[in-house]
């Protein structure tokens, strides 16, 4: 099964902290490879439109933002950037395009 997550956090994608999935918006599984590479093309074309930077780690994180999308964060007090990541998952594991 291939699944295309989208998420939203104050890190990029990559980190996969302990509680990352807390950050998913949504997941979208596929049968197979072909399907899945379409709504990724999809879905990281939409967030080129509306996002201006755009970062890619290991051929299978993907993360954009916009700098005046910020969250403060009261622990460090401070204003954190909000990032959008994409992954792309082969049976639970990170898989390289």
């Amino acid at each position: 099964m291939f699944e295309v997550i989208y998420m939203k956090a104050e890190f990029e994608p990559w980190w996969m902290f302990d509680d990352w999935e807390e950050s998913i918006i949504s997941r979208q599984s596929f049968a197979n490879i072909v399907e899945s590479n379409m709504y990724l093309k999809e879905l990281l074309d939409n967030l080129r439109k509306v996002h201006p930077n755009e970062a890619m780690k290991k051929d299978c994180f993907f993360a954009f933002w916009s700098t005046n999308e910020k969250e403060f964060c009261e622990a460090c007090d401070e204003n954190l950037q909000i990032y959008h990541g994409v992954i792309l998952m082969k049976e639970g594991e990170p898989l390289k395009l």
